[in-house]
């Protein structure tokens, strides 16, 4: 019985032990769960046949526990059918998982064999050798260029013709290569005249000159070559006491000059070193005969460190003046040695003026050449006193340019600035409102004066040029102020109050104490533009000695008075322009010469092109 039970026994042990394997190893399994097991179905050999009755028993026991196994997987099924047709079930595993090469998937990707270690560079500190600016307040805005019109042509030439009352012809034109910046070459003509309503009122100026500049790395070469010519008569007399016979003859004055410039370019850097030269020189003859001639050499040297400046600054002028009397050499050479000291709030030049007077004189002068800006509203107001003198040289051509009156054999000598004073402040007091003022106190021996040199028993109706030969005083106030409403607006003037107290004679002849210039632009719009432009002259004196068959002695009052004038520019196209000019609109009676009555009121008008 006892044997029985242990037989029993070792062949439920038995069938224990070949039961998991058998599981494995079965022929067929019903179709997998989707996403739980491997498609691929393993090989599964065959289970041999048992031939010892424990295999047997063994065997039987397997096909009921796989049996089993297959009835606990079924869910919502019935039988193997419905097993077949669901494709979500479990399949429980009972034994481990012992994979086969078969069952391996091979990956569908190379290794990356590349070596791709970065590279990181060793990093380099290099500290700054400058003080950081702390500075709170509000920078100024940088002038921004203004871009060009979309519809605008550039051009670089222009022509201009009218005419108008008083017989009024007028011509101008302006030539050049272009906007090129290392090279600039151009020309130009300008024609203008008149004729009064006076007898041989006449009078014409011409002129036509050339220009070149050329700019490379260092420095820069400028020059330019001028003809100019003016001619009129002289027509003045007393229409109240009109002379017998009249000498009306005509007067030119022909100038031909030249000058050449070679200077350093200009560089933002600390401590640099500056330099320029000068070269420049005339002709000048008149219908008389007299010449002059003038070379000037000058030039400066200067340099620069931090807010220091040391320099020179040197001239040397040479003349030859002729005339049916003389004929003699007056020069100079100047030389003007300069410190500067220039801060964010101040401005100081010291040096003098040494000038060394040669030819037909000779003398040797030194003279103060100061100036002191101190700023007491930053960049608002400024306050300067400045301190100079200087020799002036006495020209024929300067004289002919003023008064074009004038007669034969001009006696020439040097004015001498002894004592320059002048204080004053400048500033912009509002956004577009500029402001100079100044007061002066000049000390000049040898003023030069305008006076009639007339005789009218022989028709002669000339001026000559004498001199105050003592120390004259010239003390006064001059103002300037230009306010730029907007880019369409601009309003301009200087007014001028001197008080003479001369030396010698009387009175300042033909200097008037008073003298206002202004004048106005308005841009209306892209097309029309207007300006206008008003003179007014104080009162002066004129020592108006005649010479008749006796003597007389007296003065001469001229009258005080005011010059308006007004243009008007429209331009129809890119190219075509029409324009007109209107002067004397008061049509006063005035005259800056006695007898010499200036032209009244006329127009002229004309068309200009642009290509």
């Amino acid at each position: 019985m006892k044997f029985k039970y242990i037989y029993t026994l070792l062949t439920l042990i038995i069938a224990l032990y070949f039961v998991p394997a058998h599981a494995q190893t079965k022929h067929k399994a019903k179709k997998p769960a989707a996403k739980t097991v491997a498609k691929t179905k393993p090989a599964v050999k065959k289970a041999a046949k048992p031939t010892t009755p424990a295999q047997k028993i063994a065997s039987g026991l397997g096909d009921a526990a796989t049996k089993a196994t297959v009835d606990t997987t079924k869910k919502g099924g019935k039988g193997n059918d419905a097993l077949e047709g669901n494709l979500s079930q479990e399949i429980v595993v009972t034994t481990a998982y012992k994979p086969v090469l078969a069952d391996a998937v091979k990956i569908r990707r190379n290794p990356d064999l590349e070596d791709k270690t970065p590279f990181k560079a060793p990093l380099i500190y290099i500290p700054i050798d400058k003080r950081l600016e702390l500075n709170t307040s509000i920078k100024p805005l940088d002038a921004m260029k203004r871009p060009a019109e979309q519809d605008s042509v550039p051009t670089n030439n222009y022509v201009k013709a009218g005419l108008g009352s008083l017989k009024t012809t007028y011509g101008e034109a302006y030539f050049a290569n272009g906007r090129d910046e290392a090279l600039q070459v151009g020309g130009w003509l300008k024609h203008f005249a008149q004729n009064g309503t006076m007898y041989k009122q006449n009078s014409a100026k011409e002129e036509v000159g050339v220009f070149g500049k050329s700019v490379g790395e260092e420095n820069n070469i400028s020059g330019r070559i001028t003809y100019n010519y003016n001619s009129n008569y002289f027509y003045g007399f007393d229409k109240y006491n009109a002379p017998a016979i009249l000498q009306v003859n005509k007067q030119h004055f022909s100038t031909i000059g030249a000058e050449g410039e070679l200077a350093k370019n200009y560089k933002d850097v600390e401590n640099d070193f500056t330099y320029a030269l000068k070269l420049k020189g005339y002709a000048f003859s008149n219908a008389f005969k007299a010449r002059e001639n003038n070379l000037v050499l000058s030039g400066f040297l200067n340099q620069t460190i931090k807010q220091f400046y040391a320099g020179l600054a040197a001239s040397l002028d040479l003349s030859t003046q002729k005339d049916s009397l003389y004929d003699h050499n007056n020069s100079l050479i100047r030389l003007n040695p300069y410190i500067k000291f220039q801060g964010d709030n101040y401005k100081i030049d010291a040096g003098v003026n040494i000038v060394d007077q040669f030819g037909y004189k000779s003398a040797f002068y030194i003279f103060p050449a100061a100036r002191a800006e101190l700023q007491v509203i930053p960049k608002y107001v400024r306050i300067f006193v400045e301190a100079k003198g200087d020799v002036n040289k006495s020209s024929m051509r300067d004289f002919a340019m003023i008064n074009p009156f004038l007669g034969q054999n001009i006696d020439l000598r040097n004015s001498i600035d002894q004592l320059d004073i002048a204080a004053g402040v400048k500033g912009t007091i509002a956004p577009g409102l500029g402001f100079k003022a100044t007061i002066f106190r000049n000390e000049v021996k040898n003023m030069p004066l305008f006076v009639n040199d007339f005789d009218f028993s022989k028709g002669y109706n000339r001026f000559k040029v004498i001199y105050d030969e003592g120390k004259s005083r010239v003390s006064g106030f001059t103002g300037e102020l230009d306010y730029k409403i907007s880019e369409d607006v601009d309003i301009f003037g200087r007014v001028e109050f001197k008080d003479y107290q001369m030396a010698t004679v009387s009175e300042p002849w033909n200097l008037p104490k008073f003298l206002f210039k202004g004048g106005t632009v308005f841009n209306i719009n892209d097309k029309i533009t207007v300006s206008g432009t008003l003179l007014i002259r104080g009162s002066a004196l004129d020592p108006h000695l005649i010479q008749t068959s006796a003597t007389t002695t007296g003065q001469a009052s001229i009258a005080s008075f005011a010059d308006l004038s007004g243009a008007v520019d429209y331009k129809a196209t890119s190219r075509f322009s029409v324009f007109v000019h209107v002067n004397n609109i008061l049509n006063s009676t005035s005259q800056t010469w006695v007898y010499y009555p200036d032209y009244g009121f006329n127009i002229f008008g004309g068309v200009g092109y642009s290509f």
